[in-house]
């Protein structure tokens, strides 16, 4: 069985988004999410994303350790390509790998 490529899953995703109304062109919170083997690397890497656009939060959820990164962006495929790119570089060494991102879709009138 062939494998997706994340930027194609993005683009699939992005598409739906389109689809469904999307509001592209304000800024959203993005979610990041990366899962680790333990508490300390994932507190690790979380510690990395700090400022006004960002918010990271280190959970255990069925045994491992999950980062969630919200970061205030546009939603653009280049963009969310490049932070997943300086995310992946962030969480590799420290044993994490990624797990997908995602944006909360506000529910409104349909469009016209």
């Amino acid at each position: 069985m062939a494998t997706i490529a994340p930027h194609d899953i993005s683009s699939t995703v992005l598409r739906r988004m389109k689809e469904g109304g999307f509001d592209f062109a304000r800024a959203h919170p993005i979610e990041f999410y990366a899962i680790f083997p333990d508490e300390e690397r994932a507190r690790q890497a979380a510690s990395s994303f700090r400022g006004e656009s960002l918010n990271a939060q280190v959970v255990e959820r069925d045994g491992a350790w999950h980062l969630q990164v919200s970061k205030v962006m546009y939603a653009t495929h280049a963009g969310i390509d490049d932070f997943e790119h300086v995310l992946q570089v962030l969480v590799a060494p420290l044993g994490g790998v990624l797990d997908g991102w995602g944006v909360t879709q506000e529910v409104g009138e349909p469009p016209r």
